[in-house]
């Protein structure tokens, strides 16, 4: 029997599902799997959290650098949180936003499904919205009330922004300015 060499393929004329950003979020899906199963889902929400108040500096400074300003009002920190995650593929949505709080909703995580599972991934928003809130305005708390992380069909963020009985009976995690 005469065996018929296949066709050679070579491995850039395959289509595959793989290019940066995917291959980014995968590992950022599996670095967080990894830290929730090693340490448990708080201490690696603790880790992540440290990473979300750098990047978090790191863009209100940057935003208040391309807006000139030297802080941000309520409305621009609702502005610039919606920009931010609009920038990177995300899709929030102001809900309401008053002099104690704001309401934020959200149909697309930037980390797309690869963040189902990961809740201490959230902790990325909760820390940058948390830190941006703060250093402009004094005081955060932001609570994710729902998450795509848990298996909510979209995210609903709120972020006080004065210490209230209704922030002080709310889970979630304060910041403050400086």
């Amino acid at each position: 029997m005469t065996m018929t060499p296949l066709p050679q393929v070579r491995p850039a004329d395959v289509s595959m599902p793989l290019e940066r950003d995917l291959f980014l979020r995968t590992l950022l899906r599996e670095l967080a799997g990894t830290l929730q199963d090693v340490v448990g889902l708080q201490e690696a929400s603790g880790f992540i959290s440290v990473v979300g108040q750098r990047i978090g500096d790191q863009m209100n400074q940057a935003y208040r650098a391309a807006l000139g300003r030297a802080v941000l009002n309520p409305e621009m920190v609702g502005e610039v949180l919606l920009d931010l995650k609009r920038r990177i593929q995300g899709d929030f949505f102001l809900i309401s936003l008053d002099s104690e709080k704001m309401v934020l909703g959200n149909r697309a995580c930037p980390f797309g499904d690869k963040v189902v599972g990961r809740p201490a991934l959230c902790m990325m928003t909760s820390n940058v919205f948390g830190s941006i809130a703060a250093e402009n305005l004094g005081y955060a708390k932001v609570e994710l009330r729902e998450t795509i992380a848990q298996g909510n069909s979209g995210c609903l963020v709120i972020i006080y922004l004065q210490a209230t009985p209704e922030s002080q009976a709310a889970s979630g995690r304060e910041y403050f300015q400086g």
